[in-house]
């Protein structure tokens, strides 16, 4: 990306760290807007302190910037942290800054599930912050990722993390909710080609891995690469999220089988199909990835 200025909110993050990553590699000067301020680094690229509910460091994080990258999301409300305070207030307030700023590219980052009828409240919430995104910075690049895997994620490695401890695991909904794993890496690069390609203004992409899979598929995939058994259950989607780790592990709650889904229940008429952005990059394949569980925990 030659000498092009680009600040990443939620550069710290799963995503963002890969993103970040790719980006310096591609010759881009990156400034990471964290909102936490122990995350502050006086090493390269460049961090700074913006939280997505505050005007004033928003504004300060895009100044200067050619591009801009909103990761930001969350997968549980705390306090002000609201699902509609971080996908709708917090996008618009990134959208504005950016446009103001004459930022030339806006990447916002929602979820393949996200739509306005969508039965967890974390998509239809994304889903509004995509309307206030497009009007705010019409020309926008939406990007709507399926379940994004790999080193510590925050899928498989809860799974896992759970399944180490406890021989009960849930199938949240009957485990028929489907997924288009997409590896991080994957997920990254074609971000950095959208950030290339000045045809993906104003666009959406959906980006997924080569092959669906059911939850219950993922699960039970899990367990037999790392040679565990375990008795699963299925359990309703309410009482999904209560569905604990054990204690000391990294899950204290279970994921939410019904946020990023696979492209089949995507109902947007602007989507590009995840076909498009796998063909920018030969996919990562699920089960080499989870043979590394099998190190590690097997």
């Amino acid at each position: 990306m030659g000498t092009a200025s680009v600040t990443v909110f939620g550069g710290s993050g799963f995503i963002g760290r890969h993103l970040v990553a790719q980006l310096v590699t591609s010759g881009a000067r990156v400034r990471i807007a964290v909102r936490h301020s122990n995350r502050l680094s006086d090493h390269r690229p460049e961090t700074v302190a913006a939280d997505v509910l505050d005007d004033a460091s928003v504004a300060s994080a895009v100044d200067g910037a050619s591009s801009v990258v909103n990761l930001v999301g969350i997968l549980s409300q705390s306090g002000l942290h609201t699902y509609a305070a971080i996908h709708v207030k917090g996008a618009r307030r990134v959208a504005v800054a950016a446009r103001d700023a004459g930022v030339s590219r806006l990447i916002h980052v929602s979820a393949l599930g996200a739509t306005r009828t969508a039965p967890a409240l974390s998509d239809r919430t994304k889903a509004e912050g995509e309307e206030v995104v497009r009007a705010a910075f019409p020309e926008a690049t939406i990007i709507r990722p399926s379940l994004v895997f790999g080193r510590d994620d925050h899928f498989f490695t809860r799974l896992a993390e759970m399944a180490r401890c406890s021989p009960i695991l849930p199938l949240i909904g009957g485990g028929a909710t489907k997924f288009q794993p997409a590896h991080v890496e994957d997920v990254a690069a074609a971000m950095v080609k959208v950030l290339e390609r000045s045809d993906t203004a104003g666009r959406t992409y959906e980006f997924g891995g080569p092959e669906v899979y059911s939850f219950r598929e993922l699960l039970e995939r899990l367990l037999a690469t790392v040679g565990w058994r375990r008795v699963l259950v299925s359990v309703p989607f309410p009482l999904g999220r209560e569905f604990g780790g054990c204690p000391g592990a990294a899950a204290r709650t279970s994921p939410d089988p019904r946020s990023s889904a696979s492209a089949e229940d995507g109902q947007n008429q602007q989507r590009e199909r995840a076909d498009t952005c796998r063909s920018w990059r030969r996919p990562t394949d699920l089960r080499a990835f989870l043979r590394a569980f099998r190190a590690k925990y097997g």
